[in-house]
């Protein structure tokens, strides 16, 4: 059996969760969504072409590639024989400690560590650190990764003196140069992705600066020397217990909400073991209770930390107290159901196992009175990247690049009255975008639909472009959008639209509840959930529909209502998958979770980056546009199919 180095990747997971390094590489055993949603998130923020850009600015260097272990460290020690060299992806060993450093830099007997990662920071506003000193808890991983490998590299080389540094994102500085993001594409060599920079790339001609390094020396050596953390003890027990295939025996709390060795029932009817499930069965739980009576799964519940302290792990061990604020805010409450009210009608419908769902009619009639038909449902497929497209861009600045747009007329007659997409490469699409929704959308005064807040955000981000821009609509279209939104909680400028969108998630939140979403909100669990319990939407969607009540620019005779096993399939499970090279279950993952980073729209972030930044045929980049378009059409026609079924139950 082959050595089993603890790595910065496991050091790192580890850090989440110690438990993790018994399930973590065995993938034909424990099912594991981790690896593949962070490379997927990687290529959706442009991650890969980050850390080649870094590698621009640090020239020169050697590239150690080699996968084995023994080879890389031949390579690199043979390297620091020479007296400056630069290297990239240098490997070292300490013990049965094993790392890969992004860039390093050696200059005698001085050794500059620089790890990158696709985060943005800005100097003159951010900090690692909080007002009393202590590390933030959103630069923890990325500290401590870069301390641990300062820590094997000064144990590997004693003689030499090495200094930390993290090279980000700056938020701050601004593309002055078109085509920056096209010059790093990514392709597949032998089953591993790579990123090669395009032969006519001159970082002279590049413009300014978009990536900032900052130095994190003192941070790493207060990690690596601070008594309380215990650094050196901490990774010699994750070092044993890894080598030797051992579980850790730690507590269980709210960070297993998170864990990535959780699977569901399709994939367990394949043979996988869960890891969640092995954990949480130590504690004498049945498996039906770990199924669907767990705290983690109480939504927005933030005293789930001091109950787990407890040994209290199930939503049954909750008293109405347990969930009211610490402070009720004065004056009369909210006529309708506030976060206390919702949680505690989850615990009631687990304690009680009533599957019936909760509906507030005379509220949400309230609320219907005041809508114009036609009813315009609208649905946005956005993205940020780290490397902007365009001169005058910021890294991670919002881009626009599709919408949906279903119409619900007076009449009851559904029509998908228009989209838009761009995927042209290395255009800034966002002001054309805007152009195109505003045309959509100004033909009447009916009301407008969105589905949580992203719709309302994005478009304040547009208008704020367009201020700094230079386009001639630039005030029309500015005007036009503070007519539907609300600005921004940080908008200087404070508006309320008079024809402002309406959150149907909200009206969810407040009206609507189906014990079948399990806590979550998110349209891909709510829409599910609402077809397995409206007759109406089953009889209406049984059939097929399209051409009589329904117009549709992407689906013919299609067929939403599909039963297996009892249960109405998601919807979006019956559409082709959008990452058409890519297995569906790691595309279900990103659509179907709320807790993952890029949950709702990562498929369309993804799919939008790969036509970006990879190679494709012609054949392929017009498969994936159709599979966004498909996607997109789905958003707005579930909003629709939402509202019918809410409407129905108002009867």
């Amino acid at each position: 059996m082959s050595t089993r180095y603890l790595t910065k990747s496991r050091f790192k997971l580890a850090l989440e969760c110690p438990v993790k390094l018994y399930y973590t590489g065995k993938k034909n055993v424990y099912y594991d969504n981790k690896f593949d949603n962070e490379f997927l998130a990687a290529l959706a923020e442009g991650g890969f072409q980050v850390g080649e850009l870094a590698k621009c600015y640090y020239p020169g260097g050697v590239d150690i590639d080699e996968l084995d272990y023994n080879t890389a460290l031949a390579r690199t020690n043979e390297l620091l024989q020479q007296e400056n060299v630069v290297i990239y992806e240098a490997a070292f060993l300490y013990n049965n400690l094993f790392i890969r450093a992004d860039i390093l830099e050696k200059k005698g007997n001085r050794i500059r560590l620089h790890e990158v990662k696709a985060k943005s920071f800005d100097a003159s506003s951010d900090s690692f650190t909080n007002r009393t000193g202590g590390i933030m808890t959103k630069w923890e991983p990325y500290l401590y990764d870069v301390a641990f490998q300062k820590y094997v590299i000064q144990k590997s080389f004693p003689n030499f003196t090495v200094t930390a540094h993290l090279i980000l994102s700056d938020k701050s500085a601004t593309a002055s140069v078109d085509g920056l993001n096209q010059s790093f594409f990514i392709y597949q060599d032998g089953g591993r992705y790579k990123v090669k920079t395009s032969p006519n790339f001159d970082l002279t001609k590049m413009g300014n600066k978009i990536l900032t390094e900052q130095n994190v020396d003192e941070l790493c050596d207060f990690i690596i020397n601070d008594v309380e953390i215990g650094f050196e003890q901490l990774i010699c027990d994750y070092s044993q217990y890894y080598s030797e295939d051992k579980k850790f025996n730690v507590g269980l709390g709210a960070v297993c909400g998170k864990c990535e060795f959780k699977p569901d029932t399709d994939t367990l009817a394949k043979g996988f073991k869960s890891g969640f499930n092995e954990c949480w069965l130590t504690t004498g739980l049945t498996q039906e209770q770990i199924n669907g009576e767990l705290l983690l799964s109480l939504w927005n519940f933030r005293k789930k930390p001091e109950f787990f302290e407890q040994g209290k792990y199930l939503m049954g061990d909750l008293t109405r107290e347990d969930v009211e604020p610490k402070t009720k805010k004065k004056g009369p409450a909210d006529p309708w159901l506030s976060q206390s009210d919702r949680q505690w009608l989850q615990v009631e419908k687990i304690r009680d196992k009533d599957n019936s769902s909760y509906i507030d009619r005379d509220g949400l009639r309230k609320v219907m009175a005041g809508w114009k038909f036609p009813y315009h449902f609208i649905d946005f497929e956005t993205t940020a990247v780290a490397i902007p497209f365009n001169a005058g861009r910021r890294p991670y600045e919002q881009i626009a690049f599709q919408f949906s747009h279903h119409i619900l007329n007076i009449d009851g007659t559904i029509e998908h009255k228009g989209e838009w997409i761009s995927t042209a490469t290395g255009v800034f699409p966002s002001f054309d975008f805007v152009r195109a929704l505003k045309k959509e959308l100004e033909q009447d005064n009916g009301t407008i639909f969105r589905y949580a807040t992203h719709e309302n955000t994005i478009l304040n981000v547009i208008y704020r472009q367009l201020l700094d821009s230079k386009e001639k609509d630039a005030v029309d279209l500015c005007a036009w959008i503070k007519t539907i939104t609300n600005s921004s909680s940080s908008s200087a400028d404070k508006w309320a639209g008079e024809r402002t969108m309406v959150d149907l998630r909200e009206l969810v939140l407040r009206y609507y509840y189906n014990p079948l979403t399990n806590g979550s909100n998110s349209i891909k669990q709510v829409l599910p959930a609402v077809l397995q319990t409206s007759e109406f939407l089953k009889e209406k969607y049984s059939k097929p529909i399209y051409g009589s009540e329904i117009n549709s620019r992407n689906f013919k005779d299609h067929i939403w209502i599909t039963e297996q096993d009892g249960k109405i399939v998601n919807p979006y499970k019956l559409l082709p998958p959008i990452h058409v090279e890519g297995s569906n279950e790691v595309m279900d993952e990103l659509l179907l979770d709320e807790e993952t980073g890029i949950a709702d729209g990562g498929a369309a972030m993804i799919a939008f980056a790969r036509m970006q930044f990879s190679e494709m045929s012609e054949e392929e980049r017009a498969r994936t546009r159709a599979a966004l378009l498909r996607y997109c059409e789905l958003d707005t026609f579930a909003m629709v199919m939402i509202y019918e079924a809410l409407k129905d139950w108002c009867k």
